[in-house]
């Protein structure tokens, strides 16, 4: 296995389908009470560059539960705000944390300081990929439905670090996905040709309507991302037609899966109807983030 954790594609189908076993195991452990302490010792130590209320409650938690310590470093108030290059910052930490966890803009920060770290690194999200949710959302899934392999799953709305992941995914996994995204919001190009030179089964449309038609699992985020801000009433003119509503839900197939990565803008880019509705799995996509990035943890640093 990798010693860290940064992208989906960096792994293979055989080591994430264990670390979704020992999800599993380790979700039963937590839900009957019966301690698991297979980090017991062991501190990971929490960068964040950019806001955040699940990643930062999950991990924390988890590693709680898992017998060892978080700690949590804003890097406006580490030596890196005030500029020390991150090889200097990941070779300190290496000898102080059993691992470490980072949630920031760029991709590249977290590959540099993974290639410099002597411990495991956790990409807890950049601008590019996030694949810790994707862990607990394709988990949530195969809880709801057994064969979630064989379901085809839509994307609808940016092509974000979200869609990044679910088309690194798709390529990972092998099940078909659609992506639609308006005209000039299309995912990274590179992210793309990855996934089409491994053989995914990814079908990419302008047409919102046409993805969700017969699909098994409808998936969206915010039009707006974290530090896309000053680009939001721009945006929202452009993702007209892309908001998951009950009009678009009936397209798809009739037991459908909703989700949602949260946090989420109600009535924009999907309905508080489709959210509260019978489909929404989306609270436990993020329940199962806890018991995911344990499994992840546990794999690395244990």
């Amino acid at each position: 296995m990798n010693k860290d954790f940064l992208c989906l594609s960096d792994w293979s189908l055989a080591d994430l389908e264990k670390i979704f076993a020992l999800t599993t195991d380790l979700k039963a452990k937590q839900k009957a009470g019966i301690p698991h302490h297979v980090l017991a010792g062991k501190t990971l130590g929490m960068l964040f560059e950019k806001s955040s209320t699940r990643t930062r409650v999950s991990f924390e938690v988890g590693m709680f539960q898992l017998g060892g310590h978080a700690l949590f470093l804003s890097s406006g108030n580490t030596q890196m705000g005030r500029g020390e290059p991150i090889k200097d910052t990941a070779r300190c930490m290496a000898r102080y944390v059993d691992g470490v966890m980072i949630r920031t803009f760029s991709q590249q920060a977290v590959e540099e300081f993974a290639s410099f770290s002597t411990v495991p690194v956790i990409n807890g999200l950049t601008d590019s990929y996030h694949p810790c949710q994707l862990m607990a959302d394709l988990f949530t899934v195969s809880e709801h439905r057994q064969n979630y392999r064989e379901l085809s799953y839509c994307w609808i709305g940016d092509g974000n670090n979200m869609a990044n992941s679910w088309i690194n995914a798709a390529a990972v996994f092998g099940f078909e996905l659609r992506v639609a995204t308006p005209q000039g919001y299309a995912p990274d190009t590179a992210v793309m040709k990855r996934a089409a030179d491994a053989g995914a089964r990814i079908h990419y449309t302008t047409d919102p309507r046409e993805a969700a038609r017969g699909a098994d699992v409808l998936n969206t985020d915010v039009w707006a991302s974290m530090g896309m801000e000053a680009e939001q009433q721009e945006r929202a003119k452009a993702f007209v037609g892309y908001q998951i509503n009950m009009e678009l839900v009936q397209l798809a197939a009739p037991d459908c899966l909703v989700m949602h990565c949260l946090p989420a803008h109600r009535d924009e880019e999907i309905t508080d109807e489709v959210m509260e509705s019978k489909h929404a799995i989306i609270y436990d996509q993020a329940e199962n983030r806890l018991h995911a990035q344990k499994a992840i943890m546990a794999t690395l640093m244990s």
